[in-house]
């Protein structure tokens, strides 16, 4: 059994100097005149962020926020695996694992750790307390690259049941949203006798059907919602086309020029719309910590090879259903239909939030941790 060393981030000052140099020396493209978003990433909002990225923001800042938390590495399958390790202060704390999406880094979980694992200190009932293990998906950052084709939901579902059970939980909860979502509903099937339960937000295959047939067996409220997510998929999906069928020559790109990486990764950071007053804004440095963190580690091309991994395990498919009680909570832009995430998961918690995102963690903390406290009581209790 690999042990689990201990891990601190220290980036090379000269790392860092190289980045700046880079991005200095962007060579910029034209764009259409009032083009805005409509053709992808604005140049304008680009070339601001990337000034502020070159002038003003702070890794060592958030490199130090992140060393904050209880880091380790071990190895599983075959692959390093980076985590943090948070324990909570109350003993008898529910085991609780943790996983980002793409182009998330575990950074996205920075200001939700303090309330889940202590409670009490952040004015909540010490009940509802979390030993909170957060690892980065194999291939992304520090658990990056990856060295062999494969590592896709499953795999990583697997390597995540491992992983707690050499931290002595054998009997724990999930939680994720994007590619998250898919690898917690994934260990309640692989490992139902040890998973009390599951809970997602941003739950990406629960948005449209698999067949004319399945189709119609919604209702017709649902049939509509699934038409407008088809549509509104078919408009933005070409960044999961590339890296599902073609991500190493992606990966040049992205490793060649941060600030095209940047470019490529505000496609879904800025959730399709900077301007909408429906979803909350990402702080800029939040983006620019993620993206620094894929630029430092060389990992850009690698986390996106998750996209054509998955597909290799029939992307789009309905899973088994998972017999785990599993929690929805559906935030501003998530587009999961009940009726599709039941074909699937015994869902028994099912939420509607009036704001927040995508990234319900950096979007809407507060209403995410609320959310996660309220199914796990369900779960703890029955």
């Amino acid at each position: 059994m690999s042990t689990a060393v201990p891990f601190r981030i220290d980036v090379p000052q000269s790392d860092l100097d190289d980045l700046r140099d880079r991005l200095a020396r962007t060579r910029w493209p034209d764009e259409l005149p009032e083009a805005g978003w409509s053709y992808g990433v604005s140049k304008d909002y680009l070339a601001d962020l990337v000034e502020h990225w070159r002038t003003a923001y702070d890794w060592r800042r958030h490199e130090a926020r992140l060393n904050h938390f209880p880091q380790f590495t071990t190895e599983i399958d075959g692959q390093n695996i980076h985590f943090l390790h948070v324990r909570s202060p109350e003993p008898d704390a529910t085991p609780l694992v943790l996983t980002h999406g793409w182009p998330s880094t575990v950074y996205d979980f920075v200001d939700v750790l303090g309330p889940l694992t202590d409670p009490a200190r952040h004015g909540g009932d010490p009940a509802d307390a979390f030993h909170v293990v957060a690892p980065s998906v194999p291939g992304f950052a520090f658990s990056g690259p990856t060295r062999q084709p494969g590592w896709g939901v499953r795999r990583t579902a697997r390597a995540w049941a491992e992983l707690m059970h050499r931290l002595g939980y054998e009997r724990f909860g999930a939680q994720g949203g994007d590619f998250g979502s898919l690898v917690s509903t994934e260990l309640g099937r692989i490992a139902p006798e040890r998973v009390l339960g599951v809970h997602v937000n941003a739950l990406v295959n629960a948005s449209t059907t698999q067949s004319p047939d399945e189709l119609a067996t919604l209702a017709e409220a649902d049939r509509e919602q699934v038409r407008r997510n088809q549509e509104w998929w078919y408009r933005h999906s070409g960044y999961a086309t590339q890296m599902s069928t073609r991500p190493q020559t992606l990966a040049y790109a992205l490793n060649d020029s941060p600030a095209g990486q940047l470019a490529w990764n505000l496609e879904w950071f800025v959730d399709w719309d900077p301007t909408s007053t429906k979803q909350s804004a990402i702080d800029r440095d939040t983006i620019l910590t993620n993206v620094s963190v894929f630029w430092l580690t060389g990992t850009a091309g690698s986390a996106a090879r998750i996209y054509r991994e998955a597909g290799a395990e029939a992307w789009g498919s309905r899973p088994a259903p998972a017999p785990v009680p599993t929690g929805v909570a559906n935030f501003a832009g998530d587009r999961a239909i009940r009726a599709l995430a039941e074909r699937s998961n015994t869902v028994t918690h099912w939420t509607r939030h009036a704001g927040g995102g995508h990234f319900a963690s950096l979007q809407a903390p507060d209403d995410l941790v609320a959310d996660v406290r309220t199914f796990f009581r369900t779960v703890r209790s029955g």
